[in-house]
């Protein structure tokens, strides 16, 4: 079956089991942070299980439901957790999620997700807005067969992360007195930890800090004229002697899961306004 008729079929799945409510905001929780979504109000679960050709999550963190309901005024739909290219899915699969919020009308992705910190001051417990990518995971979503009801075979990827947005979100964290750094995230294959000289060599290339997921959902946002902001919580030193593990990555992802969770509240009727 094509692309798009899967995705329609998707899209008309959840629409059965949500009515009259139509998402202007998808929000996209990385590892860890999924407890954002129990903030929903008047929520719908929807198990991705359930949902016509959703891939299922395999991640410690990643709780596998999409949450539909508001936050304020504003209607969201919410995913609690992610997959990711090294699961061994296809690229279309990975961002087939994050089409369908699309498809059901969202204005804005929110992406989050958690990552290594490269910059000598991004370190365990930071939040960090991301400003610009960097693809090194080489592959792109985009790659293959075209539909042009997705979008331009072609999107200009200059502005991926809308910088009004993230002004917006800065200043919510100052009026809030949460600390938000800004940086550029550069996305690898994984699932292996960065090696040293890997960490010098992306430094290098300039990146801030390192993961293994969003790019994808931003670049087919983006291909689907959706606007984009990102945020990182930094749960580690990129390259740390000690050893790291995954579930030390969620355990201090969900230590600063309250601070996301409180500033992406105050930032939200800003999306609407």
């Amino acid at each position: 079956m094509p692309l798009y008729e899967e995705l329609l079929q998707a899209v008309t799945l959840i629409r059965q089991r949500t009515g009259p409510l139509h998402p202007s905001v998808g929000i996209i929780l990385g590892s860890g942070l999924g407890g954002f979504a129990e903030g929903v109000e008047e929520p719908v679960v929807v198990p991705y299980s359930e949902v016509p050709h959703f891939p299922p999550t395999s991640v410690i963190g990643h709780p596998g439901r999409l949450v539909l309901g508001r936050i304020g005024s504003l209607k969201v739909a919410v995913m609690q957790g992610r997959v990711h290219y090294y699961e061994g899915f296809s690229s279309s699969q990975v961002v087939f999620p994050a089409r369908v919020l699309c498809l059901l009308g969202i204005k804005t992705l929110v992406v989050t997700n958690a990552a290594g910190g490269i910059r000598s001051d991004l370190v365990a417990g930071d939040l960090m807005a991301i400003t610009d990518h960097i693809n090194f995971a080489g592959c792109s979503p985009l790659a293959g067969p075209h539909d042009e009801r997705l979008g331009t075979r072609f999107p200009d990827m200059n502005r991926a992360y809308d910088a009004s947005l993230t002004r917006a979100l800065l200043d919510c964290a100052r009026a809030r007195r949460v600390s938000l750094k800004q940086g550029i995230y550069a996305m690898v294959l994984g699932p292996a930890y960065e090696t040293p000289a890997e960490v010098r060599a992306l430094r290098a290339l300039g990146a801030d800090a390192v993961g293994m997921s969003t790019v994808p959902e931003v670049v087919a946002a983006r291909q689907m004229d959706v606007r984009v902001v990102g945020l990182s919580c930094i749960t580690n030193t990129a390259a740390d002697p000690r050893l790291m593990t995954h579930q030390q990555v969620t355990t201090i992802a969900a230590g600063s899961e309250g601070t996301l969770s409180e500033l992406l509240c105050s930032f939200l009727p800003v999306v609407a306004s």
